[in-house]
This record gives C-alpha cells, sequence and structure tokens, in this order.
C-alpha cells in the first residue's frame, strides 16, 4: 500500500505557495483548495511533514498522512515528532 500526504486550505493558492516554498519552483494546482500526493517510501514523507510543522505559521494550510487505508491522521505540532519516529520505526529501510 502507497502512503498518502494530503494539504488542505480553505484560502486559494495557499497550497500552491507552501508547494512552492518546499519544492522550490512554481508549482500550479488545478484544485487550489487541495493537493495530494501518494509516497512509494513512507520515509520521503518525513521531509514534507517536517517543512509543513517547520512553516505552520505562514500558511492556512493542514496537513493529513495515511499510513494505513481509510486512515488518516492530522498533523500538528502535538503530534508531528511523534509521527516521525513512527515513520522511521515502522519503516527502516
Amino acid at each position: 500500500m502507497k502512503t498518502i500526504v494530503t494539504l488542505y486550505s480553505d484560502k486559494k493558492g495557499e497550497i500552491s505557495r507552501f508547494l512552492t516554498n518546499f519544492y522550490k519552483y512554481n508549482v500550479v494546482l488545478q484544485n487550489d483548495l487541495k493537493w495530494e500526493k501518494e509516497f512509494e517510501n513512507p520515509i520521503e514523507m518525513a521531509d514534507i511533514i517536517g517543512t509543513f510543522i517547520d512553516n505552520k505559521d505562514l500558511y492556512r494550510v493542514n496537513m493529513w498522512i495515511s499510513l494505513d487505508q481509510d486512515a488518516f491522521i492530522n498533523v500538528t505540532e502535538n503530534n508531528v515528532d511523534k509521527l516521525i519516529r513512527y515513520l522511521y520505526e515502522r519503516y527502516p529501510y
């Protein structure tokens, strides 16, 4: 199963601004209020999760991740450390 990162916003352009900052190139989206990406290797999610939390105050964006089918976790400042540690424990390679 692939793991998923989903970004939601209630403000047009916020997700594009965040992704442009993260990827370091201009990102244009079809849907300004939702973005989703699947990861073959769940460890690759750690970078975007960390960047999201480090810049949470700059964007009106919410992040949800899915590690198991039909189970989503809201990424917050309170759980981000445990989530990233869990990624490395569950998927060590």
